[in-house]
């Protein structure tokens, strides 16, 4: 697959990237937002949320491949997934614990 910067580079269209804040170590933390563009609030104000989370304990490396394979998959151009961003908004935080996952800590962030 692509690496995740070069996908989501190449779908500003339907995903959006922010930083929700920085760590204590000063990483950021991202905030995906994945839904189908609209001009109409109303329209936007009628989709549910989504909350999708991983690596609030660091040695959950498997859960990265899975994030990653969601975000391939809400991004991509399969039917259903066309759906679902039509009627949700997906806010995805792909690596909550990044300062634990940068020092390779196990369970714990830098602040215990």
């Amino acid at each position: 697959g692509k690496d995740l910067t070069t996908l989501l580079s190449t779908k500003s269209h339907i995903v959006q990237r922010n930083v929700l804040c920085k760590t204590i170590a000063g990483h950021k933390v991202d905030l995906l937002t994945i839904t189908e563009k609209t001009q109409s609030p109303k329209e936007l104000a009628k989709r549910k949320g989504v909350v999708l989370t991983a690596r609030v304990h660091p040695g959950e490396s498997n859960s990265s491949l899975v994030m990653k394979g969601v975000i391939e998959f809400l991004t991509s151009d399969c039917v259903e997934a066309q759906l679902l961003r039509r009627n949700f908004i997906f806010k995805i935080v792909p690596m909550i614990n990044v300062d634990g996952v940068v020092y390779g800590n196990y369970r714990c962030s830098l602040s215990g």
